[in-house]
C-alpha cells in the first residue's frame, strides 16, 4: 500500500461491512449461527486438500525465509490438523450460546424488573502471526458468541488464511449469513495491522496472539480495547515430597509433547532436597527427547552434559526443545524466582504435600497454576471450549483461556411499567 491514507481508504469499507455483518448476527439465532458453524466444518472437511496446498506453500516460503522450528510447527496443517480443527467446530455447536444469559438480576422494591445480560461485543478484531489455526478458532467462536471479525493473520500464513476465510465465507453464505461476518485484511500488509489498531469507533475489542514483540507493540500503538494475551515463560517447579514418576512424565510432557506453543514449560525449579533423587531421571528422558538443557550450577554438578544457564535463559520462551533447569532452596525461593521472570500464563507444583500444594495455588499470581499435572492443559480446547481465542494474562474482563463468554460483553435491562422515580 503506497501510503497510510490510501490503505485507510481502501480498508474502511472492509470495517463498515464488518459493522454491518455484526448487526445481523445480534438477531442471529442460535440455530442459525449452529447451522454456520456445522457448515464451516464440513467446508473444512471438503477443503482438506486445497487447504493443505496452500499451507504447503507458506511452510517452503517460512522455511526459505528462516523463520525457525517453533513458528514452523505452528504454521503447519495437514490433513490430521485440518480435520481436529473441524471437529473442534463441531465441538462449539454443543456449547451453550452466551448471548442472552442472565448473569444477574432483582426486582426492586418498586417493581421495576433489572437484569445484567450477555451481549457480543459486536467487531472483533485479531492479530497474529503464523497460525492458522486461529483463524478457525477465532471465526468460529466469534461466531456463535455473535460477533463479526476481522483478522490479520500474517505474511507467513497468508496463503493459508486467503483459503481458509473463503471457505469459511461460503459456508457463512450458505446458511445465509453475511460473508463479511469473518474478513481478512492480510492483503493490507503491516499497514493494515496499524490501521486495525486505530480503528476506534469501527472495532470494539482487539486480541493479539504470538511473539511478546508483536503483543507488547499492539498494547503500546493500539487505540482500540485490547485483551492481551501473553508469552509464556512457564515454570514447573519439583517440590522436596515429589513422586519422581510424577516428576518425570509431567516434566517430560510439558516440554516435549509440543514445544512450541505458549503452554510449553520453559524453566524447571527443583527443591535442592529433591534436587539429586529426582533430576538424573528427570533430564535424562529431556536428552533422550532431544531437549538441551540449560542448567544452573548446582544441576551441572548432576547432570553434566547440560549446557551452563545464562541470565537470559530465565526469562527466555524458547518454543523449542530448550529447557531451562535451576535448583533452588524453597518453595518460597521458587515462588520468588516465578514473580521475577514469570509472564503470568502458566505454573505448576509436583508435590506430596498438601499444605505446599495450597501455598503455590494461592500465592502464585499466574492465569493457570496446576498441582501435579502438565501445563499442557492450559488450553481452551482441553478446557471443554471447543477452541480457544487465546490465553489472556491480563487481570480485566478475561483471565485464562478464553471461550464463549469471553467475546461477550453486558448490558442492563430494565423493565417497568410506568414507574418514575421519586
Amino acid at each position: 500500500m503506497a501510503d497510510s491514507a490510501s490503505a485507510a481508504s481502501v480498508l474502511l469499507p472492509t470495517l463498515e461491512a464488518a459493522r454491518a455483518a455484526s448487526l445481523s448476527l445480534v438477531t442471529a439465532t442460535t440455530q442459525v449461527k449452529n447451522e454456520g458453524l456445522g457448515a464451516i466444518a464440513a467446508g473444512l472437511a471438503a477443503n482438506v486438500d486445497r487447504i493443505v496446498q496452500a499451507n504447503r506453500h507458506d511452510l517452503e516460503a517460512g522455511a526459505a525465509n528462516d523463520i525457525g522450528a517453533g513458528l514452523l510447527d505452528r504454521l503447519a496443517l495437514d490433513e490430521t490438523r485440518v480435520r481436529a480443527l473441524a471437529d473442534a467446530v463441531r465441538e462449539i455447536v454443543v456449547l451453550a450460546d452466551p448471548v442472552g444469559e442472565v448473569v444477574r438480576g432483582s426486582t426492586l422494591p418498586n417493581g421495576v424488573g433489572i437484569s445484567q445480560v450477555r451481549v457480543p461485543f459486536g467487531v472483533v478484531g485479531a492479530i497474529y502471526e503464523a497460525r492458522p489455526n486461529v483463524t478457525v478458532d477465532i471465526a468460529a467462536l466469534a461466531l456463535k458468541s455473535g460477533n463479526a471479525v476481522v483478522l490479520r493473520g500474517g505474511s507467513a500464513a497468508e496463503n493459508s488464511n486467503k483459503v481458509l476465510v473463503d471457505v469459511i465465507q461460503d459456508a457463512l453464505e450458505s446458511v445465509g449469513l453475511p460473508r463479511e461476518c469473518v474478513q481478512t485484511i492480510d492483503q493490507f500488509g503491516r499497514e493494515g495491522a496499524k490501521l486495525l489498531m486505530q480503528a476506534r469507533g469501527y472495532v470494539d475489542v482487539l486480541i493479539p496472539r504470538g511473539s511478546a514483540d508483536l503483543i507488547n507493540t499492539v498494547v503500546a500503538e493500539s487505540k482500540v480495547p485490547v485483551i492481551e494475551t501473553g508469552a509464556g515463560v512457564v515454570h514447573v517447579f519439583l517440590d522436596e515430597s515429589a513422586t519422581q514418576s510424577w516428576a518425570i512424565d509431567i516434566v517430560h510432557n510439558s516440554k516435549v509433547q509440543r514445544p512450541s506453543v505458549c503452554n510449553a514449560l520453559e524453566t524447571l525449579l527443583v527443591h535442592e532436597n529433591a534436587a539429586e533423587r529426582l533430576l538424573p531421571g528427570v533430564l535424562a528422558k529431556l536428552t533422550a527427547s532431544g531437549v538441551t538443557i540449560h542448567a544452573d550450577e548446582r544441576t551441572l554438578e548432576l547432570y553434566p552434559d547440560a549446557v551452563p544457564a545464562t541470565e537470559d535463559d530465565w526469562a527466555c520462551e524458547y518454543l523449542s526443545l530448550d529447557l531451562a533447569v535451576r535448583v533452588v532452596a524453597s518453595l518460597d525461593d521458587a515462588m520468588e524466582h516465578i514473580r521475577r521472570y514469570s509472564t503470568r500464563h502458566t505454573e505448576a507444583i509436583v508435590t506430596n504435600d498438601i499444605v505446599n500444594a495450597e501455598r503455590f495455588l494461592n500465592e502464585v499470581d499466574s492465569a493457570a497454576v496446576m498441582v501435579n499435572t502438565s501445563t499442557r492443559f492450559t488450553d481452551g480446547g482441553e478446557f471443554g471450549f471447543g477452541a480457544e481465542v487465546g490465553i489472556s494474562t491480563q487481570k480485566l474482563h478475561a483471565r485464562g483461556p478464553m471461550g464463549l463468554p469471553e467475546l461477550t460483553s453486558t448490558k442492563w435491562v430494565v423493565r417497568g411499567a410506568g414507574h418514575v422515580r421519586a
